[in-house]
């Protein structure tokens, strides 16, 4: 049977990913942020009262929702209007998340539609938009079929989440730039992996969540691949993103998801590995329903 307590702390772990849904989170309080009639995310009760400050950007709080005003109807106004509003908070300095100024990110209701316009990553969790990615699973295959991953230990100087076991490769996904090059250029960046190694991953999935903190909303889906890497290739440093790599057993792996030492939502994206590959499996697993339920979690 399953280790209880690895069991136990994995579902803490999930419940921790997905709290948004979770009944006492401020979901209930949270306005829903539209678009052109579509919503796109979730504004949480802090924010929507600095944002009636720029009535030419944002329409007053209404049944449940604040929209951007009508005027606002092409991709660029509307960038560039809440990139102003952004800038200005910014400069206010009390959202300590709009301190980690960074990339460009499309807003859009689903994945596959026209984005609606661009938002500062920093500022994505004030809005509850939906953030998208790329992991990485990069593992080799023994001789006799033993099975070890790659992992990336994070750079001390990371902003978010330093010094934590990460995968292999991964990153987010800025506005405009394509799933698999983005893989091949975080895999080349992070990991010193071949661009041509690199595109022998092969997309198996997506894992998705919603939680809140005191910064906002993240509701994040993630692009999962998958790579067997030659038994002979080692990543390298490349980036300065990453202080190290580890390449460990499948078995040791598995033990460390339940851990503080691996950010969280890479190892949900371990833990997906590991159902898809049969390492938990549905008859010594009690959780297996709910493992794999809070995996694919969607507004």
């Amino acid at each position: 049977m399953a280790n209880s307590g690895w069991s136990e702390k994995v579902l803490q772990l999930l419940r921790r990913m997905n709290n948004f849904y979770l009944p006492g989170s401020f979901r209930a309080h949270c306005f829903r942020f539209e678009v052109d009639g579509a919503q796109v995310g979730w504004i949480p009760p802090h924010v929507a009262p600095l944002l009636t400050r720029y009535p030419d950007v944002f329409s007053p709080p209404r049944g449940g929702a604040v929209a951007l005003c009508p005027g606002l109807d092409t991709y660029g106004r509307r960038s560039e209007a809440v990139d102003a509003v952004l800038q200005t908070l910014r400069q206010e300095d009390f959202l300590t998340c709009l301190r980690g100024w960074r990339d460009e990110y499309s807003v859009m209701q689903k994945f596959s539609d026209p984005p609606v316009m661009w938002m500062e990553r920093a500022a994505t969790s004030l809005f509850g938009v939906k953030r998208y990615g790329v992991h990485l699973n990069g593992y080799t295959v023994g001789e006799a079929g033993e099975v070890s991953m790659w992992l990336a230990r994070r750079s001390n100087t990371k902003q978010t989440y330093p010094g934590l076991l990460d995968n292999v490769a991964a990153g987010g996904l800025a506005a405009g730039v394509g799933i698999k090059h983005t893989l091949i250029k975080e895999c080349q960046e992070e990991a010193c992996i071949p661009a041509a190694i690199a595109e022998r991953a092969h997309p198996v999935t997506t894992v998705s969540y919603t939680y809140e903190d005191e910064e906002g909303v993240f509701a994040e889906s993630q692009f999962v691949f998958d790579l067997e890497l030659p038994l002979d290739f080692k990543p390298k440093v490349g980036d300065g993103e990453v202080h190290d790599f580890y390449l460990l057993p499948i078995e040791e792996v598995k033990d460390l998801i339940a851990t503080e030492d691996f950010k969280p939502n890479c190892a949900m994206v371990v833990l997906d590995f590991l159902i898809r590959h049969s390492f938990i499996e549905p008859d010594t697993e009690p959780h297996y329903q709910d493992f794999v339920a809070a995996l694919h979690q969607t507004l």
